[in-house]
């Protein structure tokens, strides 16, 4: 059986406690080395054959997998492994073999700097919409840049483009994003190492030129965390009232 685990975005005590026990008795693991903690090995058994994928290409990465595939093999990815994991192709392949395997889901980053940040995605009256994409750059995105900001009442994150931040920038204010819509950073949401930038899209740019590695970038007008209207969940019946009331005046 092959496990393929989400190890969360960065705090090893953020791994589930179900990927934790699948850590302890696997046989194997196969683990992402520049993105999964070195902490989260420390559950594996002593004799468990562990190597790192970092360098790997996929044909290295197959043979692995159907080397052990008697045993029981832990595919360790970073956050989730339903976001930027490569998960499906690896799971064609084990389809093809016939080798049996789960996912067991991770804290992605988003909801990790989101728990940093100490901020909601889903603001009353100014989104409740969450688009999780990447800025294109040697990788393409099947979906424009403009189509995404197009939806403006959304709350935007974006994985793996920090130093495409200029493009961002851009792309919002030719389509006439104010140049004080919040832009913030985290780098290494969650790590030891995590730092957080706030700035607005205008001026992000100078604060995080030296980030090389992993940041996130969060978007949008939700980071006021200034709701528009009530919570229709906690708001008194008198209040809904009186709000429909008004709106009809």
């Amino acid at each position: 059986m092959v496990y393929f685990i989400g190890a969360g975005c960065g705090d090893p005590d953020l791994v589930t406690v179900k990927a934790q026990k699948i850590l302890q008795k696997a046989d194997a693991v196969l683990y992402t080395g520049s993105l999964v903690p070195k902490e989260v090995l420390s559950w594996c058994k002593k004799d468990a054959i562990i190597e790192d994928s970092q360098e790997m290409r996929y044909p290295e990465i197959f043979d692995f997998l159907k080397k052990h595939k008697n045993k029981i093999i832990a595919r360790v990815h970073t956050g989730d492994p339903s976001l930027y994991s490569t998960i499906a192709k690896q799971i064609d392949f084990l389809q093809k073999e016939k080798i049996n395997y789960k996912v067991i889901p991770g804290i992605t980053a988003a909801f990790g700097a989101a728990a940093s940040l100490g901020i909601e995605y889903t603001i009353p009256g100014v989104s409740q919409t969450i688009i999780l994409s990447r800025l294109e750059g040697r990788t393409p995105n099947p979906e424009k840049l403009e189509n995404l900001l197009a939806c403006r009442h959304s709350s935007f994150v974006f994985y793996l483009s920090i130093q495409l931040l200029k493009n961002l920038k851009r792309k919002a204010l030719e389509m006439s994003y104010s140049p004080d819509t919040p832009c913030w950073v985290v780098e290494k949401a969650t790590w030891m190492e995590e730092e957080i930038y706030k700035g607005t899209i205008s001026t992000i740019e100078e604060q995080v030129q030296h980030i090389k590695g992993v940041a996130l970038i969060l978007f949008g007008d939700f980071l006021h965390q200034d709701e528009k209207e009530e919570s229709h969940l906690y708001v008194s019946p008198l209040v809904k009232e009186l709000e429909r009331l008004k709106k009809q005046k």
